[in-house]
């Protein structure tokens, strides 16, 4: 494509005025969120003791964890949409085929399953995009938040620690794919069912 074809529209930069050279808008309103927070009336929370509450926990971005399908199976199938779509590059999996006759798989049902699935908790950032980018709703971050660990090694969750955690957060966080059940006939959503807390106990690598 030539520079000169009509197909082109050529954008200008809009040229600023003495307010958008000076930047001084932009430092008021600067100034009037810290002002405003300054001021704002502070909550203190003693923790640990107790908990921070979390004002929407589906929406909360947690602890990783793998779902499991009705028959107790862990959904994910191996595609690495989420490992390609992880911008810290945290997640490593190992995919198993179950044609290939040297490593049966348990799921004839499906092409490929994870024989191993970690996460390193420490280069995650809890951007959320791997849960966006699972075709199949088998990963979900979670509402917790304060979890430790002695050493380097104990934060790199296993395809087993990730389902544990699913296992404690299964009841007071239900998957995206089954938010919409349990509601009255006739709603239509804007009043869904209330979340409760979730578990005070939080996940030990």
């Amino acid at each position: 494509m030539k520079p000169d074809d009509k197909n082109i529209t050529w954008v200008k930069e809009p040229r600023l005025g003495a307010a958008g050279r000076s930047y001084l808008l932009l430092f008021v309103q600067g100034m009037t969120t810290t002002l405003r927070h300054l001021l704002s009336r502070k909550k203190t929370v003693q923790s640990p003791e107790q908990r921070h509450e979390i004002p929407d926990p589906l929406i909360y971005r947690g602890v990783h964890r793998l779902n499991r399908d009705e028959q107790g199976r862990v959904k994910c199938v191996a595609c690495f949409l989420c490992a390609t779509a992880c911008p810290a590059h945290c997640i490593d999996i190992v995919a198993a085929d179950h044609r290939c006759a040297a490593v049966p798989g348990p799921w004839p049902d499906r092409e490929k399953y994870p024989q191993s699935f970690t996460i390193d908790e420490l280069r995650c950032i809890f951007c959320g995009m791997c849960e966006e980018a699972c075709p199949v709703d088998a990963i979900e971050l979670t509402s917790f938040y304060d979890l430790s660990g002695k050493s380097r090694e104990e934060m790199i969750f296993d395809k087993e620690k990730l389902l544990s955690v699913f296992d404690q957060t299964k009841d007071t966080e239900p998957m995206k794919s089954k938010r919409g059940e349990g509601r009255e006939a006739g709603d239509d959503g804007s009043n869904p069912a209330p979340i409760p807390r979730p578990p005070s106990p939080t996940p030990r690598p």
